[in-house]
C-alpha cells in the first residue's frame, strides 16, 4: 500500500481560484469544471507521488495551463467541406460531357462527324478545313452548322446557349 504524503493546507484554498482560472480558458462552464477537475487530479496525483512543489498555486495554474492548451491543440477547427469549396473541381461531370458528345458525334452524318473530328483534334480555321477536305468553304461553314444544331438537340443544349452548359 502506497504511504500518504501530506497533503498541503492550503490546497482547498487553492481549489476555488483554480477553478476561476479554468473558466477563463475554457468556452463553456461544463469544459471549465473538466478542466479545473483534472488540474486538481494531477496536482493531488503529484503531491501523492511525493512531488517537491515550493510554490502550490504556481505549480497548479502551470498543470491548468498546460492542460488548456493540450486541450486547444487537439480541437482543431476545421470547415466542413462542401463541393463548392473544393479546391480542385471534380472532373466527372467533364468527363461525362465529354463521353455523351463523342456518342452524339458519332450519330452525325460521316461528312460532318469528319469536321467535328478535326475541330476536336485542334483545327479550328474554316478556311485549312477546307483545304485540307478539298470542299468549298461555303460547304464546310454548311456542314459545320448543321453538325453544330444536331449536337446541341443530341445534348440538349439552346441554340444560343454557351457550349460551357454541357458541364
Amino acid at each position: 500500500m502506497h504511504k500518504l504524503h501530506h497533503l498541503p493546507d492550503n490546497l482547498n484554498d487553492l481549489l476555488p481560484r483554480l477553478a476561476a482560472r479554468a473558466r477563463r480558458l475554457s468556452d463553456n462552464q461544463n469544459d471549465a469544471d473538466d478542466l479545473a477537475q483534472e488540474a486538481a487530479i494531477k496536482l493531488w496525483s503529484a503531491l501523492h507521488k511525493g512531488t517537491e512543489v515550493d510554490d502550490l498555486e504556481r505549480y497548479a495554474m502551470t498543470i491548468l495551463r498546460n492542460l488548456a492548451r493540450q486541450k486547444w491543440r487537439s480541437e482543431k477547427q476545421t470547415d466542413p467541406l462542401e463541393e463548392e469549396s473544393a479546391s480542385v473541381p471534380p472532373s466527372a461531370p467533364a468527363r461525362m460531357a465529354c463521353a455523351e458528345l463523342a456518342a452524339a458525334v458519332e450519330k452525325l452524318p460521316e461528312n460532318q462527324a469528319l469536321l467535328i473530328q478535326m475541330i476536336a483534334a485542334g483545327e479550328t480555321s474554316p478556311s485549312a478545313l477546307a483545304e485540307h477536305t478539298q470542299l468549298p468553304l461555303g460547304t464546310i461553314m454548311s456542314r459545320l452548322a448543321r453538325a453544330r444544331a444536331k449536337l446541341r438537340k443530341e445534348m440538349g443544349i439552346a441554340k444560343k446557349a454557351p457550349v460551357s452548359e454541357l458541364f
